[in-house]
């Protein structure tokens, strides 16, 4: 099973904003097996010991080396935490502070040390994550599911989900008919099939909140209309695995999610592309980096997309103005990774994408609230 923590938008502008005089960030692949995981925790250690290096050599500050030092070795050394981890993990380091987050998405290698953190590769799998949950629905039985990019899909074990609708809501059996009082028939079915709905819902709600992952409901009609009426979950998906999931086994069910994740992903980035054309023609969109950093600074960027991969040293002032650095280093930062910290102080959001889904492959590309 994955365990996630995925950062809310809060956190990732808390993130964001933090200006420190050494700030580590760390991004690790992990696996999500317990019993493999040895490789990853030395992975770590060896990051920590080039941390240490980089703040002697760089800022010259033994105290902040020491003490960053022991926070990572801390985490190395816990076995607890190394139980329970997904694709990634992100460390995020000050001398008096550390933070982790565990990420679905399979992110890069990568150690920085800055005046601030390079949060750029943890808004790929707020914004696309790689895995979901399934809700396997029927009358005679309901699964969840859990669907990750390189694992076999694992069954979760959710307190309180019910066996069945008939036991759910009349102690035994499946729903067929409405037993006695003023509604009869086929309405009676569905008014009883909506309060196993509501059950459903109510069990779901511990595991999935937080996660920030899709839910995938596989479900036939009507079941699968009168789940959605009552669905609390924000992240149900809008495609669904149509027909009784009950001949279908995890397997079966992941391999059918699968397609569902990636139209999701498809419709997103295509939905965006046509907004930035509209927009751009009206002067409200762009891929200019001063153009940008003007936006970004003064409210006016929306929305933008940012190659998680890129890295464009330099800084930009407080009139948004942008100075170009021929290495990232003391005094500048990743330009890109600025812009996208000051949309989200001003309201905006950031999507972290590969370079091919950005319009003309740059590293990032904006739509405006109103032209600058």
């Amino acid at each position: 099973m994955l365990y996630v923590d995925i950062p809310t938008a809060g956190d990732i502008a808390a993130l964001a904003s933090y200006r420190g005089d050494v700030c580590v960030s760390i991004y690790l692949p992990t696996t999500p097996v317990t019993r493999q995981t040895r490789g990853d925790r030395i992975e770590l250690k060896n990051l920590s010991k080039r941390t240490v290096e980089q703040i002697r050599s760089a800022y010259g500050d033994e105290r902040a080396a020491v003490l960053i030092a022991e926070q990572l070795d801390d985490l190395v050394d816990d076995d607890e935490f190394w139980r329970f981890q997904a694709h990634s993990l992100a460390v995020f380091a000050t001398p008096e502070n550390a933070r982790t987050f565990r990420l679905p998405s399979s992110l890069e290698r990568l150690l920085e040390v800055s005046d601030r953190f390079h949060i750029k590769p943890l808004l790929r799998s707020v914004s696309f994550p790689n895995a979901c949950y399934v809700l396997a629905l029927a009358q005679r039985g309901v699964r969840l599911i859990e669907v990750s990019a390189d694992l076999p899909a694992a069954l979760v074990k959710v307190e309180g989900l019910p066996v069945d609708a008939g036991r759910a809501v009349r102690g035994v059996g499946e729903i067929t008919h409405w037993p006695s009082g003023r509604i009869q028939g086929r309405e009676g079915q569905k008014v009883l099939l909506r309060q196993f709905a509501r059950r459903v819902d109510r069990a779901l709600r511990p595991v999935l909140g937080g996660s920030g992952l899709p839910l995938v409901l596989a479900a036939a009609e009507p079941l699968a209309s009168i789940y959605r009426s009552v669905n609390t979950y924000p992240q149900l998906a809008d495609p669904i695995i149509e027909g009784s999931p009950e001949g279908l086994n995890e397997a079966g069910l992941a391999e059918r999610a699968r397609p569902i994740l990636d139209e999701i992903y498809r419709h997103e980035i295509a939905a965006w592309q046509t907004l930035f054309s509209q927009r751009e023609n009206n002067g409200q969109a762009t891929t200019d980096i001063a153009q940008a950093a003007r936006a970004a600074t003064f409210g006016a960027a929306e929305t933008i997309l940012v190659d998680i991969d890129a890295v464009i040293p330099g800084r930009i002032d407080s009139r948004g103005a942008v100075s170009f650095a021929r290495q990232q280093g003391e005094g500048n930062s990743g330009l890109v990774d600025e812009i996208a910290t000051r949309v989200l102080a001003t309201g905006g959001r950031v999507i972290g994408v590969r370079k091919a889904d950005i319009p003309r492959e740059q590293s990032f590309a904006a739509v405006l609230r109103y032209p600058v």
